[in-house]
């Protein structure tokens, strides 16, 4: 059985990240093919117990700590759920992966990118996703539409505002894995712009997938 395909959605807060997972997969798994929807940090029980700590922890956390919460989770959650899912050619979607950490931790908290993108590769394996969608919306109306509240709304507008900038630096830089969607639009708006990017995609490289 050939790979899987593992696909990432990225992006400042209150972007749509988790619904847009949900629909394409809904989407997707319609059209007959397995497909594993999954978020960051989460996956699996472990992972989420580190979840609950990093996004609604009541006491001041180090950057340092931080990270390294999220490094666990992601290793545990790549060698339990997405390695295995795409190994048997499952379509994986993932809210969230390895860029967020360079986006939030690197570019807003300030650690060293570089070595982030070493312990990101000590985490995951190498893992690298396939399509990586950046769902980028204003920082103010982000926030506005965030519903699910948790520790880092109490960040500084300054803050978003340094963390979306990493994403569109990251983009920028890996052109060939990274596509930019503008996500201001209706839910319905961005859920067309999204299946648009993944049926072009999927289809240059395997016409048969779709």
């Amino acid at each position: 059985m050939s790979r899987g395909l593992f696909i990432t959605f990225e992006g400042p807060e209150g972007s749509g990240k988790s619904t847009q997972t949900r629909l394409l997969s809904e989407r997707l798994t319609a059209l007959g093919h397995e497909v594993i929807a999954t978020c960051e940090p989460g996956g699996d029980h472990l992972a989420r117990d580190i979840r609950q700590i990093l996004l609604h922890s009541k006491g001041d956390v180090a950057p340092e700590a931080e990270l390294l919460l999220f490094l666990a989770a992601r290793a545990q959650h790549v060698r339990k759920v997405i390695v295995p899912a795409t190994e048997r050619g499952a379509i994986v979607l993932c809210d969230r992966y390895a860029d967020s950490s360079i986006a939030y931790q690197g570019y807003a908290r300030g650690l060293d990118i570089p070595t982030l993108r070493r312990l990101n590769d000590f985490a995951t394996g190498g893992l690298t996703p396939d399509l990586t969608l950046l769902l980028d919306i204003p920082v103010e109306l982000g926030l506005e539409r965030q519903q699910d509240k948790n520790r880092f709304e109490a960040e500084s507008v300054s803050f978003h505002t340094r963390v979306r900038e990493g994403f569109l630096e990251l983009a920028g830089l890996e052109p060939a894995r990274w596509v930019v969607v503008d996500a201001t639009g209706t839910l319905v708006e961005v859920a067309a712009k999204v299946d648009e990017v993944v049926q072009q995609w999927i289809g240059s490289r395997n016409p048969v997938v779709l």
